[in-house]
């Protein structure tokens, strides 16, 4: 479920940065262009949280 959420996510903050992007620069929207964006941002934020620890840094004293 992790997985679908982020990638709907991303999926939903792309397209709309993306519509609306092409439009204050007048060019044509591209829908695809989106999916493979947020396609590559979920990848990114799997591996993110992949190599970024759970545990609590230990306390220095």
């Amino acid at each position: 479920m992790q997985y679908i959420g982020t990638f709907l996510w991303s999926f939903l903050l792309i397209s709309l940065v993306n519509y609306v992007v092409s439009a204050v620069q007048n060019v044509p929207f591209d829908f695809m262009i989106g999916v493979y964006i947020s396609v590559g941002v979920s990848i990114m934020i799997f591996v993110m949280s992949a190599v970024i620890p759970n545990e609590p840094a230990p306390e220095k004293h």
